[in-house]
């Protein structure tokens, strides 16, 4: 298994959020592994190629909160995400 980054840029993060609320309320639940575009500084881009990132969240207790407000809608399941977004990591395959 190859070395994993923790992500900590802002801007980053606030898209990694967003995917993880679209997929867990696509496969309702929370779910343990996201995929993104990869990013690419320059030249042509390969839209099949993706990243991926391990979601962890450090407190079971809250992963319980953030799984029940799924069923509640996108609304709901984001504020759910934000109040509790310092205990989700996203970690990068590398």
């Amino acid at each position: 298994m190859g070395d994993r980054v923790r992500i900590t840029d802002p801007e980053k993060l606030t898209l990694l959020y967003e995917r993880f609320r679209d997929v867990c309320l696509v496969e309702k639940e929370v779910w343990k592994e996201i995929f993104m575009p990869r990013e690419v500084a320059s030249g042509p881009v390969r839209t099949n190629i993706q990243d991926r990132y391990d979601v962890e969240i450090d407190d079971p207790a809250i992963e319980d909160t953030l799984d029940a407000n799924i069923p509640r809608g996108s609304a709901a399941f984001g504020a759910a995400i934000h109040e509790y977004r310092a205990h989700i990591n996203f970690l990068k395959q590398g």
